[in-house]
């Protein structure tokens, strides 16, 4: 473990330092308080820190809030002291002190403090990894990774005030495999399965850097295309179909021949969003009326009934 050391007494100072690194952690060291806090404040910071109570410029309680206000990730911190009343103990753990180390060091109990300490950042280390699963889960599609309905529609929502407010083109696509019932028909669910996957993972990698894809529903897919004018639309659109029908899928016990019709719908003026939605839907219903393995697009205009924002 990465630990920072801050005590401007030299003795106490390298005591510490030959001990942990005897345990076997990485030691920073700094003999006052506002480089404990910068070390603490930065990207990579230690996240368990020794801190002793007096020190030049800001003082362990100091950096203790400082750190308690500002650090994006928690830091685990004991309190260097030779105080031992109450009184200052409260006042320490208000701080936000987590432990105390007393002077002189004792080095058994360092090592004590220090397993509790570990304890510690390893169970809010799984905690903050079931968060991160549980947010994933909550906003993507659990088969093809893509955002889920409900976040697609808030990043079209997002993009959409950004184009009013920045006044740019904005286009709107629905993509949805061809003949997609017929795949899973005739093949199962799990072939069915493996074609969303890889039409998703397909779709993604041509897309831009500031587009985004979800997973609208079923075999349909939403793309929102921000800054984006007809043109660049359909060809983007035109790229995604061409990277799907580019080459079979292997739906493990079969390869299958699979494309995507797609309508594209856009607009450079104060519209809804479903109103784009549903110029999107009409372009792809003339996609696939027209022969499917295609690309429809159409404007939506502010003039249209339901189209103004209020």
């Amino acid at each position: 473990m990465k630990i920072l050391i801050a005590d401007d007494d030299r003795v106490s100072r390298r005591l510490l330092e030959a001990v942990l690194v005897k345990l076997g952690h990485q030691v920073i060291v700094v003999t006052e308080g506002a480089s404990a806090l910068s070390a603490l404040l930065e990207a990579d910071a230690p996240r368990l820190a020794i801190l002793d109570w007096q020190m030049p410029d800001l003082d362990g309680l100091a950096v203790c809030r400082a750190v308690r206000a500002q650090a994006p990730e928690y830091a685990y911190i004991l309190l260097l002291t030779s105080m031992h009343r109450q009184e200052d103990r409260t006042l320490a753990y208000e701080a936000g002190v987590d432990d105390f180390l007393n002077k002189p060091l004792d080095v058994s109990d360092l090592r004590s403090r220090l397993r509790v300490g570990e304890r510690v950042l390893d169970l809010q280390a799984k905690l903050l990894q079931a968060q991160a699963v549980l947010r994933h889960q909550a906003t993507h599609d659990h088969l093809t990774g893509l955002w889920n309905r409900r976040m697609i529609l808030d990043t079209l929502a997002r993009a959409l005030e950004t184009a009013i407010e920045e006044q740019q083109p904005i286009a709107v696509a629905l993509a949805d495999i061809d003949h997609f019932k017929q795949i899973n028909d005739k093949h199962g669910h799990a072939a069915g399965d493996a074609v969303l996957r890889e039409t998703a993972d397909r779709m993604r990698a041509v897309l831009r850097a500031q587009d985004a894809i979800g997973r609208y529903g079923g075999e349909e897919f939403l793309l929102v295309l921000p800054d984006c004018d007809p043109g660049a639309a359909v060809s983007v659109l035109e790229r995604a179909r061409m990277g799907v029908v580019g080459r079979p899928v292997d739906a493990g016990h079969v390869s299958l021949e699979v494309s995507v019709s797609a309508g594209v719908a856009w607009a450079s003026a104060r519209v809804e969003s479903s109103a784009l939605v549903q110029a999107a839907d009409e372009a792809l219903y003339r996609a696939k009326a027209g022969g499917r393995n295609r690309v429809e697009g159409q404007p939506v205009h502010p003039s249209s009934p339901g189209n103004h924002l209020t």
